[in-house]
């Protein structure tokens, strides 16, 4: 199988849920049929957050892509990186290696629009509002995006998975979040932070959802067990 390379430590946590996602995807019956991953895991990562909602601190660029260049050297024949928001960076990925880079966003807009779905409640960032980085995915798949009127709320649910929260602390927010969104009219919840993909069992219930780290998921272990 071919080995695939991820970008992780946004953050760390969100990093270790997508390699058992892998993990629990593929029906083993012994080590040798899991699939080869090679973690770059670097909380090192310059926020970005910091970089793009606050307008601070160092540009994550430069990083991410010698991390990209990092694992090309190390014998990785593909990249992903499990984080929706630096995804606003990920030309720079992608254009960092020759190696296959799996954009999260095409493949989760396409995973959304394969379901029917239309209007996409969005339980992600603000950064990734702010900066668009699923616009073009959603438009080319006839998506509407469906934002809270203050996404204020999920970035402190952000921060809080980020410094550990209990699940006892952090439940009653998703859950209020993702109802507000199906009053707002999304007829699909789209769970686009891997922090918050941590929180999918606190979803409101009776509406259907995607987690993108599910997208992205899929696509590894499509890659890494397809003939050389």
């Amino acid at each position: 199988m071919k080995p695939v390379g991820i970008l992780g430590g946004m953050g760390p946590e969100a990093t270790i849920l997508l390699m058992q996602k892998v993990l629990a995807v593929v029906p083993a019956r012994d080590d040798a049929d899991h699939i080869p991953l090679i973690v770059h895991q670097n909380p090192q990562v310059p926020s970005r957050i910091a970089a793009l909602i606050e307008g601070r601190g160092t540009d994550p660029g430069p990083i991410l892509t010698q991390m990209a260049q990092d694992l090309q050297s190390a014998g990785a024949h593909a990249l992903a990186m499990p984080c929706n928001t630096a995804h606003h960076y990920a030309p720079q990925v992608a254009q960092a290696t020759p190696l296959p880079f799996f954009n999260m966003l095409n493949l989760t807009a396409a995973a959304l629009q394969a379901q029917g779905a239309q209007h996409i409640g969005m339980l992600a960032s603000p950064a990734t509002r702010m900066t668009g980085v699923f616009e073009t995915a959603f438009a080319s798949h006839g998506l509407t995006p469906v934002w809270l009127d203050d996404d204020g709320v999920l970035l402190v649910l952000i921060r809080a998975v980020k410094a550990g929260a209990t699940p006892d602390e952090t439940g009653p927010m998703m859950r209020a979040q993702s109802e507000a969104l199906i009053r707002k009219g999304a007829d699909h919840l789209l769970v686009a932070c891997t922090e918050l993909s941590l929180l999918t069992g606190d979803l409101a219930e009776g509406c259907p959802w995607t987690d993108s780290l599910d997208c992205l998921t899929h696509a590894i272990v499509g890659f890494a067990q397809e003939a050389p």
